[in-house]
């Protein structure tokens, strides 16, 4: 890339697709109307222009993910050359959330089993009446 095509302010749902965060730059704008997308701390809307420097915050699903700007660009970048435009500073405790879906207990009835009947229902219960299940609040606000 020549430094032409290097922009000192960028829009910041360009650069989140630029930097492949979304797959389309109307999903990017979304997350920003939607209120998922900060900059500095504060909701940003997706006309927001960022600079080399900002921390841009990005909540998809229950993780927010961070990334520092190292350098705006608003054209679509490959995947190997993101690096060169943000870092990904995101804190371990936030990345580990995409474990935990692994670690939880799943039923499962082998397919044609039909419906439980009534003892098997039971034994069900039971053993879900000892766990509870963690829910946030924020996840689909």
């Amino acid at each position: 890339m020549t430094p032409k095509e290097f922009a000192p302010e960028v829009r910041i749902d360009k650069f989140l697709w630029s930097i492949r965060v979304f797959k389309t730059r109307s999903d990017a704008a979304e997350a920003c109307r939607t209120g998922k997308v900060q900059v500095g701390g504060f909701e940003a809307k997706s006309s927001k222009g960022i600079k080399a420097g900002d921390i841009i915050t990005v909540r998809k699903g229950p993780i927010r993910y961070q990334y520092l700007v190292v350098c705006p660009i608003d054209k679509r970048q490959g995947a190997q050359a993101v690096p060169q435009f943000a870092t990904n500073i995101t804190p371990q405790s936030e990345l580990d959330k995409l474990v935990a879906p692994n670690e939880t207990l799943f039923l499962k009835r082998e397919r044609g089993a039909g419906r439980p009947t009534k003892k098997e229902r039971r034994e069900i219960e039971t053993l879900l009446d000892g766990f509870e299940m963690p829910f946030e609040d924020d996840w689909d606000e």
